[in-house]
């Protein structure tokens, strides 16, 4: 007898991409989709499929994932972003899994597929981008953290064949925006750790010179073409702000000023998050 399976994704002004994203995933038994008060028109079209849709501020990903599969009625879930996409293979490859009479494993890590400003990104470490998105609920454990949290397996997760498509920053403006709120996270996951605390200048040089060199040359990052470069370049300054706002936000805390925000609860305050 097979298995039912319910499906979580998460939203926020996804209407570019969730008609997509729940027609590749509809054959799922549940659908359950938590979204943080879109104000485009991803509401409007996630309702034209079988879905539960629930609305609630975000707390960050991992925790809005966690409270979206407490709401699952099945045993097995499958999580998904709303850029992301169910490969034909991938769907059946779960389907054979959820048949099985008996399966010793219950985590599967799905290899992604990243797309970048239209582009397969084949290197630069980006591919296969593992991601443990299938499993049965007992078996896993969240790690929460401000910026990309993460669910862990409690026993060894099994590796499945079938790609998880993900269509990420269609344009250089959705990522330069996302990098900025991403490093002002990150800035809450540094500065807990007191080593990370005071920055030099050298760290704004060093740090960024040397992400470039990870991504372009070690992890070939040139073999992706002109997205390559930009993506290696874009690490570099992703590095380079990080550790500037870790430096502002100690000088900020030092003379008691105004602290920039650096976490999510932060970012609802000012209603621009995300």
């Amino acid at each position: 007898m097979r298995k039912p399976l319910s499906l979580v994704i998460t939203t926020f002004n996804e209407e570019k991409n969730i008609s997509r994203c729940l027609e590749s995933a509809k054959w799922a038994d549940e659908i359950i989709l938590i979204d943080s008060f879109s104000t485009d028109r991803t509401i409007e079209l996630a309702s034209k499929f079988n879905v539960k849709i629930i609305q609630r501020e975000y707390p960050g990903s991992s925790r809005q994932v966690e409270f979206g599969i407490n709401q699952t009625i099945n045993d097995w879930v499958f999580v998904i972003d709303a850029d992301e996409e169910i490969s034909k293979e991938l769907r059946e490859e779960i389907e054979s899994i959820l048949t099985a009479k008996e399966h010793s494993i219950s985590a599967f890590e799905i290899p992604r597929k990243v797309f970048f400003l239209g582009k397969w990104i084949e290197h630069s470490g980006w591919y296969p981008d593992y991601q443990l998105r299938f499993f049965r609920k007992d078996s896993v454990s969240a790690v929460h953290a401000e910026v990309h949290g993460f669910f862990r397996a409690k026993t060894k997760a099994a590796k499945l064949q079938g790609l998880l498509y993900h269509y990420t920053y269609h344009t250089l403006y959705d990522y330069l925006q996302r990098i900025n709120y991403y490093t002002s996270l990150h800035v809450s996951n540094k500065f807990s750790d007191p080593k990370n605390k005071k920055v030099r200048w050298y760290h704004l040089v060093v740090n960024p010179i040397g992400a470039f060199i990870r991504l372009f040359f070690s992890n070939r990052g040139y073999k992706d073409g002109f997205q390559g470069f930009i993506l290696a370049l874009f690490s570099s300054i992703y590095t380079m702000a990080l550790y500037a706002k870790i430096w502002e936000y100690r000088k900020c805390k030092e003379s008691s000023r105004e602290l920039p925000p650096i976490t999510n609860l932060d970012f609802q305050k000012r209603r621009d998050y995300r």
